[in-house]
C-alpha cells in the first residue's frame, strides 16, 4: 500500500509506503505487521537527498505465495525475512516518485497498491483510488482528546489508528456475529477483521486486534468510521478479559494503549480559522516524534523547543557511551545492548539512525518553519538510568548544577556521545534536506565554553552559517544575561529557559516543596533579567524566545513578555490557541514598531 499523505493525521508532505513478503492479501487482511517507510515529499525535488525520514521494520511473520498448482497458500516467513527490510532505498524512491505523479495527475491525495515481481524484480502500481478519510476533514479545525487522570500501566499496546479515545466493555469474538448481537458501545477485540466484520465494527466504541498494520482492513475501516483502533497488539485476545471495562487511547502518538477501567477524558474541537495574527511568533514545544504530525494543522510559526532527551530515552533507549564502549558494561547490560542493536555492526550507527529519524519527523511536521532542536540536557542521574549508563556517570550531590549541557560536549567523558548527536543532526539537515533545523545549546556557562562547543560541532561538520545553519543558546543562567553581548557574538539567538533561570536567579531548588512558595517566574528579579536580555539581544541584532509552561497558565506573564518585546513564545500544542489569543490582546494594547524589523523577521 502507498498513501500520499499520512493516513492517521492527514499531514500532506509525506508519502507512506507499507511492504510485506508475498502477495498483498496478508497486509490488507491484517495477518501481518508490515514494514513502513515514510518519505518527505519536498526532499524528492533534489536527487542528491535521501527523502526517507522514518522507517519501521515490521514482524512480517507470514506470507502468501503461489504453489506449483497455481493456487496460493500462506506460510511462515524465515527469521531472515522477518528481520530485514522488504524494499531498499532505490525501490522506495521509484515507488514514491510514481505515487507523487499519480497524486499530481488526479489532483488529490491517493491510496495506491503496488507490487514487485518475484522473478523479474519489476515494480508496478496495480491500483489507485482517492484517499477518502483525511482529505475530507476540515482543515480549519483540530480535534483533541486527552486523558484527565493517570491511567497507570497499559494492559496492552499496538499501532494507533486515529487520534481519539474510546471505552467500554470488552467484547471478544473469534468470528462475526449479527449486528444486533453486538452491544452498542462495546470494545471489539478479535484476531483480525475482513468485510464480514463491518456491521459489528460500526457499533463498536473502539477496536483492538492481534494482527495487522496501518493498512490492514481493521485500520482502514476504523479510520473511515472515526472509531479509535489499536492494531497488531499480538495478544489482545489472550490478555483482555471478556466483559471488563477498558479505555482505548489513540491520543498519545503512534502507539495505541489499552488501559484498565473507564478513565475520564476530555474531547474538544478547536476552530483554527478564528486564530488572530500576531507579531510575536507562537511556536510549539514538541518532544515525541510519534505525535508530531498530529499538530500540523495548528497555524504555529515552527517549533521553539524539541528536546533530544525524549528521543534518546524512548527511541534510542541506551546511553550513547554504552553503545560505543560495551566493554565497560556488566553482562546484563551488554546483553541488553546486543538485543537493542540487533542487526547493527556499528552501534554508533544505531544511535544516529534512531535519533535522526526522530528529529526528522518533528522537523518535517513544520517545514519550512524553523524547528529549534536542543542537544541533550540530561542530568547525570538521568543519564545513569539509561541502559548501560551507570559506568559513565558520576554521583553528584546536585546534578541540576553539575555536569550537564555544554560542559559535557567537549569533555573526554562524553565527547564521543556528543559526536553521535552531531552526526544525527547533520544527517537530518544535509542528507535529508530538513535545513529548517536550528541547533540550540543548553546550560552554556561562559563564552569560552561556547567557543569549545562550537569547535567540537565544527569538527563533526556542523558549522554555524554553513548550509544556513543557525545555532542558538539557552538563556537559563544569569551569566547568559550579564554577558549578553559576548554570547550574541557566538550565537544567532536566545531561548529563555524560565525554570532554570528562576532557580538560579533566586537560589531556589525548583524541585523543593519547602521553597515552592518562593519559586516565581514573574518576580521582579526574573522579569528584569528577561527585559535586560531582550534589550541587549535586540541591540546586537539577535532574537529572543521563551519556552515554558508559564505563558500557558498566566495571561499576565504573557502580557509582560509581549511588552518586553519578546520575539517568540513556545508552548505545548494544547495551549496554543489560548496563548495566541492572550498575545493578540496584549499586542493590541502595546505600541507597535519598537522592535527592529530584522529581529521580527
Amino acid at each position: 500500500m502507498i498513501f500520499t499523505l499520512d493516513p492517521e493525521t492527514g499531514f500532506p508532505d509525506v508519502i507512506v509506503v507499507s511492504a510485506a513478503w508475498g502477495l498483498g492479501e496478508t497486509v490488507v487482511s491484517g495477518q501481518v505487521d508490515p514494514d513502513e517507510y515514510t518519505v518527505f515529499k519536498p526532499s524528492l525535488k533534489n536527487p542528491s537527498l535521501n527523502p526517507l525520514i522514518d522507517m519501521r521494520v515490521g514482524a512480517k511473520r507470514r506470507k502468501t505465495v503461489y504453489m506449483d498448482s497455481g493456487l496460493t497458500h500462506t506460510v511462515d516467513t524465515t527469521a531472515a525475512e522477518r528481520a530485514q527490510r522488504v524494499v531498499g532505498d532505490d525501490d522506495i524512491r521509484l515507488l514514491v516518485g510514481w505515487a507523487r505523479a499519480v497524486e499530481e495527475h488526479y489532483g488529490c491525495p491517493m491510496d495506491l497498491e503496488w507490487a514487485k515481481d518475484g522473478v523479474t524484480g519489476e515494480l508496478a502500481i496495480v491500483q489507485a483510488r482517492p484517499e477518502t478519510v483525511q482529505s475530507r476533514r476540515r482543515l480549519t479545525a483540530i480535534r483533541e482528546c486527552r486523558l484527565e487522570a493517570d491511567p497507570g500501566r497499559p494492559l496492552i499496546e499496538g499501532t494507533a489508528v486515529g487520534e481519539a479515545i474510546g471505552q467500554g466493555p470488552v467484547v471478544r469474538l473469534t468470528a462475526p456475529v449479527a449486528r444486533e448481537a453486538f452491544p452498542e458501545g462495546g470494545v471489539l477485540v478479535t484476531s483480525l477483521t475482513d468485510p464480514d466484520w463491518e456491521p459489528v465494527m460500526k457499533r463498536a466504541s473502539a477496536i483492538i486486534t492481534d494482527h495487522g498494520g496501518r493498512t490492514s482492513h481493521a485500520a482502514i475501516v476504523s479510520r473511515e468510521l472515526g472509531v479509535p483502533a489499536v492494531i497488531g497488539t499480538g495478544s489482545a485476545t489472550r490478555v483482555l478479559t471478556q466483559g471488563s471495562d477498558v479505555t482505548v487511547s489513540c491520543a498519545e502518538g503512534d502507539r495505541g494503549r489499552v488501559y484498565d477501567g473507564l478513565i475520564p477524558y476530555e474531547e474538544r474541537e478547536t476552530d483554527l480559522s478564528a486564530a488572530a495574527k500576531t507579531r510575536t511568533r507562537i511556536m510549539l514545544n514538541l518532544a515525541d516524534p510519534s505525535a508530531a504530525l498530529r499538530w500540523w494543522r495548528l497555524p504555529a510559526d515552527g517549533v521553539g523547543l524539541a528536546r533530544l532527551e525524549f528521543i534518546v530515552a524512548h527511541q534510542v533507549k541506551a546511553h550513547p557511551m554504552a553503545l560505543l564502549h560495551p566493554e565497560e558494561l556488566d553482562a546484563d547490560d551488554r546483553r541488553g545492548i546486543e538485543r537493542l542493536t540487533e542487526g547493527y555492526q556499528d552501534r554508533g550507527a544505531y544511535f544516529v539512525d534512531r535519533l535522526s529519524r526522530g528529529v526528522a519527523r518533528i522537523a518535517a511536521s513544520r517545514w519550512p518553519d524553523p524547528v529549534v532542536v536542543r542537544t541533550s540536557d540530561f542530568k547525570t542521574n538521568e543519564y545513569a538510568r539509561l541502559l548501560g549508563g551507570r559506568p559513565f556517570e558520576p554521583d553528584e550531590a546536585n546534578p541540576m548544577i553539575g555536569w550537564r549541557g555544554a560542559s559535557r560536549y567537549y569533555s573526554d567523558g562524553y565527547r564521543e556521545g556528543f559526536a553521535l548527536e552531531c552526526r544525527a543532526l547533520r544527517r537530518v539537515r544535509d542528507e535529508m534536506g530538513l535545513t529548517n533545523v536550528v541547533v540550540i545549546i543548553p546550560f552554556c556557562r561562559t563564552p569560552g565554553e561556547a567557543d569549545r562547543v562550537l569547535d567540537v560541532m565544527g569538527e563533526q561538520g556542523l558549522r554555524r552559517g554553513q548550509n544556513g545553519l543557525k545555532v542558538y543558546v539557552m538563556a537559563e543562567i544569569p551569566a547568559n544575561i550579564i554577558l549578553v553581548r559576548d554570547f550574541s557574538e557566538r550565537f544567532d539567538g536566545f531561548s529563555i529557559g524560565s525554570n532554570d533561570l528562576t532557580q538560579l536567579t533566586l537560589g531556589v531548588d525548583r524541585d523543593s516543596e519547602a521553597l515552592a512558595h518562593l519559586f516565581d517566574e514573574s518576580g521582579a528579579a526574573v522579569t528584569r533579567s528577561i527585559e535586560r536580555l531582550v534589550a541587549g539581544a535586540h541591540e546586537a541584532g539577535r532574537g529572543v524566545g521563551l519556552c515554558g509552561q508559564r505563558p500557558s497558565d498566566d495571561p499576565a506573564f504573557t502580557e509582560f513578555l509581549v511588552k518586553a518585546g519578546i520575539d517568540s513564545i513556545s508552548v505545548a500544542p494544547d495551549s496554543f490557541a489560548a496563548v495566541k489569543q492572550h498575545v493578540a490582546r496584549a499586542e493590541s494594547t502595546r505600541t507597535q514598531g519598537d522592535v527592529p524589523s530584522e529581529i521580527q523577521d
